[in-house]
This record gives structure tokens, C-alpha cells and sequence, in this order.
């Protein structure tokens, strides 16, 4: 187990502990669950804060977006989508040394 606090070769380094946020709470307990009740009896029981405080937060945030979903309105089956690299050109020199000339 590692201290918070150690030498290197550039000087002392420590660990930073910063607590979690209340927000930190809410997005988590918005991946958890849709119900707002459910959200708000997480969220008090991780940070142990009274549920009208966690209501409060809770509401003051709204529903989380969802940005992880896509849809393709229009197409039936799969699509194929090809991706291919190109290296890039770059112009060779070459030197000859002709013997005798």
C-alpha cells in the first residue's frame, strides 16, 4: 500500500483526496435508476445528507441526458461501414554516388 506521501527523483509527492461532490452522487444515482424517489434515497444514503436536502439537488439537476444512444431512422438491416488508413506519401531522396565520373 502506497503512503500519501513519497519521495522522487523531481521531489515529495502526495495523494489528493478530495471527498465526492453531492453532484457526483446525483449522476451516479441517475445511472442507476429512472425513479426520482429511488434517486433521491441514493443519493441521501451516499452522502448522508437529509432526503429534503437530496430532493433539493436532485430536482436542481433534472433527468440526466442520454448522449450514449444513437438511432438511424430510415435503414432496415445492418450497414457495413469500412474504415481504411492511408499512410501518408512522403517523397523519398535518394542519393547515388556514380564511381567514376
Amino acid at each position: 500500500m502506497m503512503s500519501d506521501r513519497w519521495d522522487t527523483k523531481d521531489g515529495p509527492r502526495r495523494v489528493r483526496r478530495d471527498p465526492p461532490t453531492v453532484e457526483e452522487a446525483v449522476v451516479a444515482a441517475q445511472g442507476l435508476t429512472d425513479d426520482l424517489k429511488e434517486q433521491i434515497e441514493i443519493v441521501a444514503s451516499l452522502m448522508e445528507v437529509a432526503p429534503e436536502d437530496a430532493r433539493g439537488v436532485v430536482l436542481r439537476m433534472g433527468p440526466r441526458k442520454d448522449v450514449n444512444h444513437v438511432t438511424v431512422a430510415g435503414r432496415v438491416g445492418p450497414r457495413a461501414v469500412v474504415v481504411e488508413r492511408r499512410t501518408p506519401r512522403h517523397a523519398a531522396v535518394v542519393t547515388r554516388r556514380f564511381a567514376g565520373r
